[in-house]
């Protein structure tokens, strides 16, 4: 497939990244307010690992800024560490029938991902040296 060969930018249709992005939003939100009542430091540290990991580790090419270049893969677990804190913590935090709606969201964020994961899961990293 054109566009899917290691090198080069990610795919990342619009709503592919409209939607990962709101899930990461929810996973910000919903994970620390779900841990609060359990663990002020845990609040804060899921806090920390959401948002923190991600903005350190990166593929080159997926992202225009790279701190610290990774292979493709433990972006694709970074962004699934996400997805699952969204989809879990929600059930927690809020009623069910927004935990729902949060589930629908991670769903569709995950379905959209597929052009991204699969450049991601070809792309080897940082060059070795």
């Amino acid at each position: 497939m054109k566009g899917l060969s290691p090198g080069g930018e990610a795919p990342d249709p619009r709503l592919g990244a409209t939607l990962r992005f709101a899930t990461e939003l929810v996973a910000w939100v919903a994970t620390p307010w779900a841990l609060w009542s359990h663990s002020v430091v845990l609040a804060l540290v899921s806090v920390l690992v959401l948002i923190g990991l991600p903005t350190l580790f990166s593929t080159p090419g997926d992202k225009a800024s790279v701190i610290v270049p990774v292979p493709g893969w433990v972006v694709i677990l970074l962004v699934l560490l996400q997805f699952a804190a969204a989809a879990v913590a929600s059930w927690f935090a809020w009623p069910p029938v927004v935990a729902v709606l949060v589930w629908i969201l991670v769903v569709a964020a995950a379905v959209t991902q597929g052009p991204r994961w699969r450049w991601l899961a070809l792309n080897p990293g940082a060059p070795r040296s």
